[in-house]
């Protein structure tokens, strides 16, 4: 397994979807057709945090990530806050958590919290704490705003045969 990859990226748009795509290329995975995972780490992969991905791939290949989102609408007040957190066991394997939410502090405890159940839930041995990436926009008065954080998997793959 090669290495999974923590970015993270923030926008507005003037949809809600347009605010996602400029979120995700902040975070330098727009390109690609994310195939949404659930949250194990393979023993095997390495984890960095990267800010912006690098280069994973053609355009329009498939890119397995575990995606933090959140989007406020025009004029919502407070912050668009998505929260990813991993944690990882003495054999390598672990898990991600993400939450969302409006207050950056609120979304890192529940990061924090539902790592923690997924850890009691593991007769695994963790050998770290908690790390946590929350990226946090203020909403906007005109546009939607986004905040994204991505676990991306690897490099992309075709999704033509």
């Amino acid at each position: 397994m090669s290495t999974i990859r923590v970015a993270w990226g923030s926008a507005t748009g003037p949809t809600e979807m347009s605010s996602f795509d400029a979120a995700l290329a902040e975070a330098g995975v727009h390109n690609y057709n994310l195939v949404t995972l659930s949250s194990v780490i393979p023993a095997e992969a390495r984890l960095e945090r990267v800010g912006t991905a690098p280069d994973l791939g053609p355009t329009g290949e498939a890119l397995y990530a575990v995606v933090g989102r959140e989007t406020l609408v025009p004029g919502a007040g407070g912050e668009a806050c998505a929260g990813l957190g991993w944690v990882r066991s003495e054999s390598g394997r672990g898990l991600f958590y993400e939450a969302t939410g409006t207050d950056p502090e609120t979304v890192a405890e529940a990061v924090e919290a539902g790592l923690r159940r997924g850890m009691e839930l593991r007769e695994w041995t963790f050998r770290a704490e908690p790390e946590v990436v929350v990226e946090s926009t203020p909403a906007d008065p005109a546009d939607h705003a986004t905040a994204v954080v991505v676990a991306a998997y690897g490099g992309s793959e075709s999704l033509l045969g």
